[in-house]
């Protein structure tokens, strides 16, 4: 297949020409930076997304780079950066914390010299990972600093006046109480119509409620898989884990052998009707919103999610060696949704 540069190129069309280029699914197109598929992505946009009327040009292409950028910085601390809380202690002996989530419009780099122009808590896409043990009361002031109106949504069990449908204005402030239960792994995002397009536009993050009995000790980490559509067509263009394309790639994820690994995993991606991870060279332990901490696991290398969907996966690796993660959606994992974890 040739490129002709009087046709609209597709991203589809950028898939196929890369496809035919590569050393296996996930081979020289997404390992190597001078591979057909970056060359094509770059043709895509010279000669696609320059010419359509909008400021989102993409005009350094989808190679994985190793470049430090605040972007890349933050989807690395994602990682690991638990948001606690302010904590306290009430009379009647009942732990509190209090969260503050500010709401407000701000261009976020999600690959190497593309920027996205987001709708964030606190600005980052995702939003901080909130965390907290069942039982707990807690307290989230929501700030809201955009232009547009919005609201948070927690998924989980609360009083339905604070269930986040009521629109805060622009300038305006709420705070949302409720007790955290049921433990598990959860999501939060506005719930502020047009849904797809204020989820899309990034206003969601991981809500994490610990059981009473706390879990053995493992290395954590948060990860939200979602995507981003540049062209305002309803279609993405870049899939990431965090907020970054190949994040993961340029930087792998350092593990020891041997030790209890577990990932707090949701799926906030819009306009894709489901979103996966597969792990090569090993199996995990998948917990579907694990809110029972004895439930049965399913044993697999790849699970699903649609949106909002979310679930815990525990996993020991074997063997020092970079073993790969990505969507099993070879799109996905083709722009922006792949990397490695480094057992040593």
């Amino acid at each position: 297949m040739s490129f002709d540069s009087q046709k609209p190129v597709s991203r589809r069309d950028i898939l196929k020409w890369g496809a035919a280029g590569a050393v296996g699914i996930l081979g020289a197109t997404v390992l190597n930076p001078s591979s057909l598929f970056t060359k094509t992505v770059k043709a895509m946009d010279k000669h696609d997304l320059h010419h359509q009327q909008n400021s989102h040009e993409m005009a350094h292409g989808y190679d994985p780079s190793t470049k430090m950028n605040k972007g890349l910085q933050a989807a690395i601390d994602a990682l690991s950066a638990f948001d606690y809380g302010k904590k306290s202690i009430r009379a009647d002996g009942k732990t509190v914390r209090e969260y503050e989530l500010v709401a407000y419009d701000t261009d976020v780099e999600i690959a190497d010299g593309i920027k996205f122009p987001g709708w964030t808590f606190n600005g980052t896409i995702p939003g901080p990972t909130l965390r907290c043990t069942e039982g707990d009361f807690l307290r989230i002031k929501f700030i809201n600093g955009s232009t547009h109106p919005h609201t948070i949504h927690f998924h989980g069990i609360h009083p339905t006046s604070m269930d986040g449908l009521d629109p805060i204005a622009s300038g305006n402030e709420f705070i949302y109480e409720f007790e955290a239960k049921p433990a598990g792994m959860h999501v939060y995002h506005c719930h502020i119509p047009p849904l797809a397009k204020h989820i899309h536009k990034g206003l969601y993050g991981n809500f994490i409620v610990d059981p009473i009995k706390p879990r053995k000790s493992a290395h954590e980490m948060s990860m939200v898989m979602n995507g981003f559509d540049l062209d305002m067509d309803n279609e993405n263009e870049i899939y990431t884990v965090n907020g970054y394309a190949f994040a993961y790639q340029a930087y792998p994820i350092e593990v020891k052998v041997g030790e209890l690994v577990r990932i707090y995993l949701s799926n906030m991606t819009e306009f894709d009707l489901i979103n996966s991870l597969h792990l090569h060279a090993n199996f995990f332990r998948y917990y579907e919103v694990g809110a029972d901490p004895e439930a049965r696991p399913i044993y697999t290398d790849t699970v699903m999610q649609c949106q909002g969907q979310r679930g815990i996966l525990e996993m020991e690796f074997p063997a020092p060696g970079k073993y790969m993660f990505h969507a099993h959606q070879s799109e996905f994992a083709e722009l922006g949704w792949m990397g490695f974890f480094l057992a040593k």
